[in-house]
């Protein structure tokens, strides 16, 4: 009997409210609603500040190229990594005993990216190092941060086929130590 009593019974709807009578589905919509709603918000805010400092990684890149136009020699500090773009020629300076990129290196090479692309060039690096030291060293040095720079320009897209690594024929660089300790990229 108490089977046939459970099969006869059926599952009632029954409405939620609250003690002035307003139905508590309604208010649970309303929230559910409001919680996407910031949600949706956060999510755009965080984009534009996202965006912002985007911009203002590029801004700042592109203020240090702006400084580079003028005497190289004062733009670079002794011992300090630094990128500038001088006639046409992309300029990696690196700090004593590295090969690690200065910040915002991908957006120096927007350029050169674009000019292996859209020009169907190819980016020519070439490592230099300075004359303290021991000679062997700074040679292996000098290549392992044009190697660096290749492998930021492979990150970027440019196929290696359009990549070539160039032995200067002196890899001792001119100017100062902070100047010498460098790699350039031009365009061919």
């Amino acid at each position: 009997m108490e089977e046939e009593q459970k099969k006869s019974r059926k599952a009632v709807p029954v409405a939620m409210t609250t003690d002035d009578g307003s139905d508590v589905a309604q208010y649970g919509l309303w929230g559910a609603l409001g919680a996407a709603a910031l949600v949706v918000f956060g999510t755009v805010l965080a984009l534009g500040m996202w965006s912002m400092n985007q911009g203002d990684a590029t801004a700042d890149a592109n203020n240090q190229a702006i400084v580079a136009q003028g005497n190289t020699a004062d733009f670079i500090a002794d011992d300090e990594s630094k990128i500038i773009v001088e006639d046409g020629v992309v300029k990696f300076y690196f700090a004593t005993g590295t090969s690690e990129l200065a910040e915002h290196a991908d957006i120096f090479l927007e350029d050169v990216v674009n000019g292996v692309i859209q020009d169907n060039k190819k980016a020519i690096i070439s490592g230099f190092a300075d004359s303290t030291g021991d000679a062997q060293l700074n040679e292996e040095l000098s290549k392992k941060r044009a190697f660096a720079v290749r492998d930021a320009l492979l990150e970027l897209g440019v196929p290696e086929s359009y990549i070539e690594m160039r032995k200067p024929e002196n890899i001792t660089g001119t100017g100062s130590n902070a100047e010498a300790r460098r790699v350039e990229v031009v365009l061919e």
